[in-house]
């Protein structure tokens, strides 16, 4: 049997989901049973515990195919991006609303009444997705949300014209392994959030979206004149140029986002990570 990326596979020893029969060994496939995600985020850990690493969230609106359920956990795998993990019951629902619409803002309230001086009832983020439905004023109504200022959504096939303006609007963000959210994010999620809004469904981490970016764009890594919007990869990093000279990522040396000289930070992380492994330069419009 072919290797498969465990990141990406939804199997155990015990249960694996039926569309992997024949390729996993497993005691049972189980068909999946579709929830949504009604918390603003929502963390994919590696256990059924709160203290268990985090390596993904679920936005608001994504979905999550449910395979085992214990405990007031679920086991499965985010329909957003694939990942597999255990993510808390309570911030899924089995009633499921079709997203028509995203968050486009960097982040914006959900309010409880069409009034910005009403109380919120979450704050969401970045590509979080509802389904909309009456409009007040300013204001569409999410299901299952609130209400949501207008000017800070749009319909699904909306794509930001570029996606390093997007990156940019993360700046100074926390750092935070497994985050793809405003409020805390990590190096792979600035990448795939930034490149999700301009339209393009860009894998999670770092390894995926080296290869992904590479058959796409191609790999310009001899080319020593860099320019904005290249993707630097080195083993376990990634980051966004956005001139020839500056580099835009989420790090754990600063542990935010950051805006640096990209021949300080190359040097800096060559030295742990290695150097720099491809870089992947979006085609001109």
């Amino acid at each position: 049997m072919s290797v498969l990326d465990p990141r990406l596979t939804p199997a155990r020893k015990d249960l694996a989901a039926s569309h992997l029969e024949g390729q996993v060994e497993a005691e049972r496939f189980v068909d999946p049973i579709e929830y949504q995600a009604i918390d603003p985020v929502l963390p994919i850990r590696r256990g059924p515990d709160r203290l268990a690493g985090m390596d993904d969230q679920l936005l608001f609106g994504d979905g999550f195919a449910v395979l085992d359920e214990r405990d007031g956990w679920a086991w499965g795998y985010s329909r957003a991006d694939g990942y597999v993990g255990w993510v808390e019951v309570s911030g899924l629902s089995r009633e499921l609303h079709p997203v028509d619409r995203k968050v486009v803002a960097l982040r914006t309230y959900a309010f409880s009444e069409p009034d910005f001086k009403s109380p919120p009832a979450a704050l969401i983020s970045l590509n979080a997705g509802f389904q909309s439905g009456r409009t007040e004023g300013r204001f569409v109504e999410a299901a299952n949300l609130g209400w949501v200022v207008s000017d800070h959504c749009a319909p699904l096939d909306y794509a930001a014209a570029d996606f390093v303006a997007v990156a940019e609007g993360f700046l100074g963000a926390p750092y935070l392994w497994g985050g793809k959210e405003s409020l805390g994010l990590d190096c792979s999620g600035l990448v795939q959030m930034a490149l999700v809004a301009a339209g393009i469904a860009a894998p999670r981490d770092a390894d995926q979206q080296e290869g992904f970016l590479k058959a796409r764009w191609g790999d310009v890594t001899g080319d020593r004149a860099r320019e904005r919007g290249d993707v630097v990869f080195w083993p376990g990093h990634v980051g966004i140029m956005t001139d020839s000279e500056h580099l835009l990522h989420a790090n754990a040396h600063t542990m935010d986002t950051t805006l640096e000289p990209f021949a300080e930070a190359e040097a800096r992380i060559r030295q742990k990570e290695n150097p720099v492994r491809m870089i992947a330069r979006p085609p001109a419009v």
